[in-house]
């Protein structure tokens, strides 16, 4: 665990990227990830993708990236909210072992277990012994995901004051995009110095060498979603040789007695006369 700055040192990306580039790069990214997850469920891989950050930071815009073109029924994206009557008074990560990925499927998570040092610190949801206490059982958590197989991105969408507020602002002028806007993000927003300070000791405390923190800056929407996805399937290609899937004979074999097709005789060569 090392040292982070504060968020707002950051330096932000300012060079914009052109749309041929940018979709040409976006498209190798997907083709990767598709690839990965075809290896994770014919290896019985777990994947989770954590993803927390500021509001209108672009989470939302990265998941849809992330997603598209992967196989649905194996993606599961959880979306985050406040606690169901059902989740109070349980443990905090009891709704998190509860969405799990199973073998060969990959979790997304949009906000996560480190509510618990983010919101629940700042609003008070929880006292300080509780939250100071979650930095342990947050790491001794991943520690076990981590120690049973299960591969972990974290991911950190940071936003400037400036154009968080020119995206919020675009919201409220745009009537399609004014659901994304509640009275709680003012409420979270007047807050930022705090937040600040909450992401700070987050990073410094939970940069794990099993579950390190991965910073992606989002002013600009684009160049954020290809560090984002690049970082995905940078760290879940590690240690994994993507290889072509072998033929099973035995399937070789029922298809050549329904068809007579063999392997090599083309799209839709061969056949029983």
């Amino acid at each position: 665990m090392g040292r982070w700055p504060v968020l707002d040192e950051i330096a932000m990306i300012d060079e914009p990227i052109d749309d041929e580039s940018y979709d040409r790069r976006l498209k190798e990214l997907q083709h990767r990830l598709l690839d990965l997850q075809v290896h994770h469920m014919r290896t019985g891989g777990r994947v989770i993708i954590g993803i927390d950050g500021w509001d209108a930071a672009g989470k939302g815009g990265s998941i849809q990236r992330i997603i598209y073109g992967l196989e649905p029924r194996s993606t599961h994206v959880w979306r985050i909210g406040a606690p169901t009557p059902a989740e109070q008074g349980r443990h905090y990560l009891w709704r998190f072992w509860e969405r799990l990925p199973a073998p060969g499927n990959w979790s997304i998570f949009d906000r996560t277990w480190y509510g618990r040092v983010l919101v629940e610190r700042i609003e008070r949801f929880c006292d300080e012994a509780a939250w100071k206490r979650a930095y342990r059982e947050i790491n001794e958590f991943e520690r076990q995901l981590a120690d049973d197989g299960v591969r972990i991105v974290k991911l950190l969408f940071h936003i400037s004051a400036k154009e968080q507020k020119e995206r919020m602002i675009d919201r409220l002028r745009k009537p399609y995009k004014r659901h994304k806007v509640g009275l709680e993000d003012f409420r979270n927003i007047a807050k930022r110095k705090q937040y600040l300070e909450a992401y700070k000791d987050m990073l410094d405390k939970t940069d794990t060498d099993h579950a390190p923190w991965h910073v992606i800056a989002t002013d600009d929407k684009k160049q954020a979603r290809l560090a984002a996805l690049g970082v995905v399937a940078e760290t879940l290609s590690r240690g994994v040789n993507i290889s072509e899937h072998e033929l099973d004979p035995r399937i070789a074999e029922a298809a050549y007695k329904l068809w007579g097709w063999r392997l090599g005789d083309g799209k839709n060569g061969g056949g029983k006369k």
